[in-house]
Parts: structure tokens; C-alpha cells; sequence
């Protein structure tokens, strides 16, 4: 009965109409076609089609009123969305009278902050056979409707920290404070109501041919945006990704017959067979990434860590897009469970980026101390840089060209916004993210917006010849007084700068901004300055590793103890004090710019402890557990992952038809849908784009013969233990 109301309320509207996108780019990088939208209009028709199917087709009424609005599931646990029935409504085909009367999704967004009255449109209209229903309320503010005025508070909350989620995650967000809050009412919050109108229709043509010239009933609405069959129109970039993936298929295709000619049917030495011929086969390919072969100071627990890590990263962002690109039935329960204690190990996810930007700083030193010296990474520097730009470009170039063109036309849904937005954004900045400059060029609208901490990565490499050249110096004293420097110096900046712009310390958090608040995302979260101190952690412990390579160390066990209890005090006191900062009522800014400038360099340590002591002996079950070689796979596929499954969430999110229940049993088993998927597509492009350039890579600019689909990271077990180190 719902929608029949909203036809009631939105029938004779003051209307305004926004454009379907926020950004404004040129049509040939939209990923709708915004001529077709305006060129199927027509209102001669859309009156005569409106006119037939009130007084002639009551069976078609029915199919547009059914398709439309209604009443959104879990009004009141705080979801003002309703998608209709897409399919059905796009489904919509008639042929009678000489017109074609074809169904147009459109999505109509009506505030809440307003007054308006009812009249009987059975009388207004003559349609005395339709039952249309009476206005359940006549003004919508939190005095005089049925709902809560705690449920108005907890909106509020929830569209608080939607518009915070989607800011991080490089979404379009609205800003949902008003003047207009002291007055009872809800500023800028608003139902949004799909409705099926006819294709020649615009939503206020359609409420102005219902209700001709009446005037009693003012209500403002916005048409966000509306819907055709094959409104995705074929740009250059989708025959580009065409011509380039078809390309690839042939020679993965010719590469495999190749090899399977030579071993299997010839039986010959895979020795004798040509590198260059093999370099794209499935068969070699999937042998090398799935074989694993022990290596002498191979890091074995760092495939653990890192697995895991991304897991974590992967769920929690299964967490925030429920909240960003998905249409909940109960936000408010989620904003509940956000903000309880039982939330912290998802609001908290966002430290394990921290992880890899140690990891990162850990692997420079590793695995260049021991093999370079200052003359030879002076020579090698544009080497040294062109070989990390290129082993890194091949699965952020087929990302990138993949939500530009394939990821928007694989399928669709009412929710396809969201997709939609990610194409415009690589259509347009796909050359800050291929550049590694996208935090800073593009920070609102970045292609892969979760790709910020790959820019942070490669500018932090860019640095690390700066320390690096103290440390292959061959004078360990030279050496940590570089390290210790490089610390020290970004330590200091970043506090500093914490210190003077004042930044929240909760990349999530329900509280009310503060006037004059500093942007969080910009300016912190993805700012390589304030990033930057766990990488120069993770150099340290990478120069502490390269120091005792191959040796036995020995600590007395109650200093082990402590070390141990100290890890855990720190890492837990890092997730735990997540939990005030969540709270709304939560205003400590000392507190916060402690939090910000120390946390993250903290957990890096408990991290560098947990390595070194897995290396050397002191993990006990845990380096067993992280050392198994069940993660070896996925240590090997999580860059490929972490690049993909951003995307394959927001694509999976557009396709939902109807609000999902917000509880965590549900969103682990959709964190598992998520994870498979991305899983499989990640291995599906290492398979045919990574391992195949990385060969070619090192054939053309040289180096060793190892695979880059062996361990991104050296894995280290202790095998030469011909030297005893005492350790104080």
C-alpha cells in the first residue's frame, strides 16, 4: 500500500531534478549513456501512454504500480530506501494503440523536512475503482510521526558515519549537517523510493499527467536518476580492454599448446624449451605458482602474516561497504553493533595496512643489505626503481583497465551506482593511479580508491635510497645511525603535524564532527607523511634480521617472557583504545593526537617482534601456525587480491535486489562469498597477466631466475646456524 502513497505525496510536486552523476565528465567516460536518457523523452507520448494505461490496461497499471515504491523494509530500525523490483520494471513491454509502452527504473529522493496534505485522487481523477489509500502522517518530523525521536537521533548517527565511510573509500559522500537541527526535524535526511514510470516519462512528467493542473499537495523531490535496458554504451576503453584481453587469451592460448607440445607430447626437457614461448603458459604458470621449493633464509612466517593480514583487510572492508554500497534493512542495529565493544576486531582493521607498510619497509633492507653496496645502488638506482614500477604494473594496469570497461558490463542491478561512479573515476584519473600520485592528484575521486596505500608504498620506496645508502655502507654504526634518523625524522614530523591540525584518531567513529575539523581521509589516512613512520619501523627490524642472518640467537627466556607480554600489552592496548574513541560522546584531542601519532608505529614493532622471534626460534605455535604451508598460496596471490577484491565487493554489492539484514553472521558469510571470489579472480589474473610479465620483466631488464610467482618475500627458515650470537 505504500506506493501508493508516495504516488499520492509525489503527485502534484514542485520538483527538482539533479544530474544522474555527481561528477562532471565528459559523456564518453560515463558509464551510462546520459543522451539516451534524454532522447527517449517525449511528452506527447508519455501523456497518451499515461492516459491508456489508467482508463484502458488495469493489468499494466498494476505491473508499474507492483515494480514502484514501497513501503521500505525496517522503517523503523532506520532504512528510508526502497529499490522496487528492478528487473521487473525494466522488463516492462507492451505494444497497444501503436504505442510501445516500455517500463524506465528511476529512483526519487523526498525529504523529510517538509509538510504536506492529503486529497483524494479516486475523485480528483474519476477513478473511482482504484482504492488509493489515506496519508499515514501529515508532517514528518520527529513530533508528530509514529517514529522515535530516537530513531531520528540514530539516522542521523548512521548517515554520519555512511557520509565518513564513503569519504575514506573515495565514494561520493553528502554532508548531512544542517542548521535546522536544534528544530526537531530531519536535516537532509529523505526517503529514497525507486518508481516505474513509462520510458518517455520523466518522474515529474509522469505526477503532472496523473494529476494535470492541481497544486493543493507541494512537496519537494529530487529524480536521482533513472534506468534503461543497454544504457551502458560502448566507449573506446571497453574496445581497448576488448582488443588487449583477446590478445592475451591468443597467447596464453599458443604459449600453453607450446608447452605442453615440448614436455607432454614430445616428452622433451623443459630446460631445452624457449622462455619467451612459455612465458604465458598455463601449464608452466600454474606449476610454478602452486610448487613450492624451500630456500635458505627463506621469512616462512611472513606468508602467515601476510595471508592473514589480508583476510582481515578483506572483511573488514565486507563490513563498510554493507554500510556504503549496500541497502540495509536495519542500519541502526549495525551503527549499535558498530559502536559496542564486540566491533573492535572490524573497527580496528584499518591498523593491518600498518602491517604492510612494515613488511614493506622490512623487505627493502632484507633483501638488498646484504647484496648491494653504495656505489652499486648508486649505479643501479634507475634499476633499482624501473624494476618496482614494472613488477608492480601489470595487476594495477588490468584492474584499472578492468573497472574501466568489463567490471561495469558483467552485470547490474539497482545498487549500480556505486560501480558506476568507480568507472567514471578510472576513465578519468587512471594516470594518477598508474603514476603512483593518486593520495594527492585525485584524493576525492581516485580509480581503485583502495589503491591509496599502494601510492603511499611506491613514494615510501621512492625514499628509501636515502637510507639505504647508509645502510649498505658496510659500517653497522653508519648503518643505525641512518636508520635510527630516518625514524626519528618522520616520527617527529608526523607528530608535529598531527599535533597542529588535530585530527580525529578513528578513521570510523559515530561522533558529530567539530566546526573547522580537519579532513580526516586527505589529510591523515592516506597522507604519506603521517603513514610513514611503521615503514622506517620496519627497516629497522629488516636491518636486525639482515645482521643475524644464518646465525643462532640466543635470549634467556625471562627476557623472552617479557618480550612476549610486552607485544601483547602494546597490541592489545592498540585495538582496545579503539573502543572510547568510537563513542559518540568521545572529545579527548590530546588523546587523539597521541593515538595518531604513535599507534600505528607501535603495532609495527609488535609486528618486527613477532617476525624476529618466529626466525629465531621464539615463536613456538604461533610461528608454526603462520609458517604452514597453506598460506603459501595465498602469500603469493594477496597482492592480486588486495588490488581486486575492492572492486568484486562493490560489483557484488550492485547486483543485490532487495535490503539485506545487517547481522554478523550474515556478513561473515557474505566476507566468504567475497573472499572466494576474489580469490579466484586474483589467480585468474596472476595466472594470465602477472607470472607472464614478470618473466618477460626479468628476461628484458635481466636479473635472477626466480619467478616472481614465488614468494614476493623471501621466506626465511634458519638452516645455517654455524654462528651463536648471545643477546644480552
Amino acid at each position: 500500500m505504500f506506493f501508493k502513497f508516495i504516488l499520492i505525496i509525489i503527485a502534484s510536486i514542485v520538483v527538482t531534478v539533479n544530474g544522474y552523476l555527481q561528477m562532471v565528465v565528459p559523456d564518453n567516460k560515463n558509464a551510462f549513456d546520459l543522451n539516451l536518457y534524454q532522447e527517449v523523452l517525449d511528452a506527447e507520448q508519455c501523456a497518451a501512454q499515461i492516459k491508456y494505461i489508467l482508463r484502458n490496461n488495469t493489468m499494466l497499471l498494476s505491473q508499474f504500480l507492483n515494480a514502484g515504491p514501497k513501503t521500505p523494509r525496517g522503517l523503523l530500525k532506520g532504512n528510508l530506501v526502497d529499490l522496487g523490483s528492478y528487473y521487473e520494471c525494466l522488463e516492462i513491454q507492451e505494444k497497444v494503440q501503436n504505442m510501445d509502452i516500455e517500463g524506465k527504473y528511476c529512483m526519487v529522493s523526498i525529504p523529510l523536512n517538509q509538510e504536506f496534505s492529503t486529497i483524494n485522487l479516486s475523485e480528483e481523477l474519476d477513478l473511482e475503482d482504484i482504492s488509493w489509500p489515506e496519508l499515514p502522517w501529515t508532517e514528518l518530523n520527529s513530533k508528530k510521526t509514529r517514529i522515535k525521536k530516537s530513531t531520528f537521533e540514530g539516522l542521523l548517527k548512521y548517515k554520519m558515519l555512511k557520509a565518513k565511510i564513503q569519504e575514506i573509500f573515495g565514494l561520493t559522500s553528502e554532508n548531512i549537517l544542517s542548521n535546522e537541527k536544534s528544530s526537531g526535524q530531519l536535516p537532509n535526511l529523505k526517503f529514497n523510493l525507486a518508481v516505474c514510470i513509462p520510458k518517455p516519462c520523466s518522474v515529474n512528467e509522469t505526477f503532472k499527467n496523473l494529476l494535470g493542473g492541481l497544486s493543493e499537495v507541494k512537496l519537494d523531490f529530487t529524480e536521482e536518476y533513472c534506468r534503461l535496458p543497454n544504457d551502458k554504451p560502448w566507449t573506446a576503453v571497453d574496445y581497448v580492454a576488448l582488443v588487449i584481453f583477446t590478445i592475451i587469451g591468443v597467447l596464453i592460448f599458443l604459449s600453453t599448446f607450446y608447452d605442453i607440445r615440448h614436455e607432454v607430447i614430445l616428452k622433451k626437457d623443459a630446460k631445452t624449451a624457449n622462455k619467451l614461448y612459455r612465458s604465458f603458459s598455463i601449464y608452466t604458470n600454474t606449476r610454478r605458482l602452486v610448487t613450492y621449493t624451500p630456500s635458505p633464509g627463506a621469512l616462512e612466517c611472513m606468508d602467515g602474516i601476510r595471508a592473514i593480514a589480508m583476510m582481515w583487510v578483506i572483511i573488514g572492508h565486507t563490513f563498510a561497504n554493507q554500510m556504503v554500497s549496500a541497502t540495509v534493512w536495519n542500519p541502526l542495529d549495525g551503527l549499535n553493533w558498530i559502536s559496542s565493544f564486540w566491533s573492535l576486531w572490524i573497527t580496528t582493521a584499518p591498523i593491518t595496512v600498518d602491517t604492510f607498510f612494515m613488511m614493506a619497509g622490512l623487505l627493502i633492507v632484507y633483501t638488498t643489505a646484504e647484496k648491494m653496496t653504495r656505489s652499486k645502488l648508486i649505479k643501479n638506482l634507475h634499476l633499482f626503481y624501473l624494476n618496482r614500477y614494472l613488477r608492480l604494473f601489470p595487476v594495477l594496469a588490468a584492474s584499472v583497465l578492468l573497472q574501466a570497461s568489463l567490471f561495469n558490463r558483467v552485470t547490474d542491478g539497482p545498487n549500480w551506482n556505486t560501480v558506476a561512479q568507480q568507472t567514471h573515476q578510472c576513465r578519468v584519473y587512471w594516470w594518477p593511479t598508474l603514476l603512483y600520485i593518486h593520495n594527492y592528484y585525485s584524493p576525492r575521486f581516485m580509480c581503485l580508491p583502495h589503491t591509496w596505500y599502494l601510492a603511499i608504498d611506491f613514494q615510501l620506496f621512492f625514499l628509501s635510497p636515502i637510507i639505504l645508502f647508509w645502510v649498505v655502507s658496510g659500517r653497522k654504526r653508519t648503518a643505525w645511525v641512518g636508520l635510527f634518523a630516518g625514524l626519528l625524522i618522520s616520527l617527529s614530523a608526523a607528530t608535529i603535524f598531527n599535533f597542529i591540525m588535530g585530527f580525529r584518531s578513528a578513521s570510523i567513529t559515530v561522533r558529530e564532527p567539530k566546526e573547522g575539523e580537519p579532513n580526516y581521509d586527505t589529510g591523515f589516512y592516506i597522507n604519506t607523511l603521517t603513514r610513514a613512520p611503521p615503514f622506517f619501523v620496519g627497516m629497522i627490524i629488516g636491518y636486525v634480521l639482515h645482521i643475524f642472518r644464518g646465525k643462532k640467537v640466543v635470549i634467556p627466556k625471562i627476557q623472552v617472557t617479557l618480550l612476549w607480554l610486552l607485544t601483547i600489552v602494546l597490541s592489545s592496548a592498540v585495538i582496545f583504545s579503539n573502543y572510547p574513541i568510537l563513542q559518540a560522546d568521545w572529545d579527548n584531542q590530546l588523546a587523539d593526537n597521541f593515538l595518531n601519532s604513535f599507534q600505528r608505529s607501535t603495532w609495527a614493532m609488535c609486528i618486527g617482534w613477532l617476525i624476529f622471534s618466529c626466525v629465531h626460534g621464539y615463536g613456538g605455535p604461533i610461528n608454526w601456525l603462520l609458517s604452514l604451508r597453506m598460506w603459501k598460496i595465498l602469500g603469493r596471490l594477496s597482492y592480486a587480491m588486495y588490488i581486486l577484491h575492492y572492486q568484486l565487493i562493490f560489483v557484488i554489492n550492485g547486483t543485490l535486489l532487495s535490503p539485506i539484514y545487517f547481522n554478523v553472521e550474515f556478513s561473515i558469510r557474505q566476507f566468504i562469498v567475497d573472499f572466494t571470489i576474489s580469490l579466484l579472480v586474483a589467480f585468474a589474473v596472476t595466472l594470465c597477466v602477472d607470472s607472464p610479465c614478470s618473466v618477460l620483466i626479468k628476461y628484458f631488464l635481466g636479473g635472477s631466475k626466480r619467478s616472481k610467482s614465488s614468494p614476493a618475500i623471501p621466506s626465511l627458515s634458519i638452516e645455517n646456524k654455524k654462528d651463536t650470537v648471545e643477546v644480552p
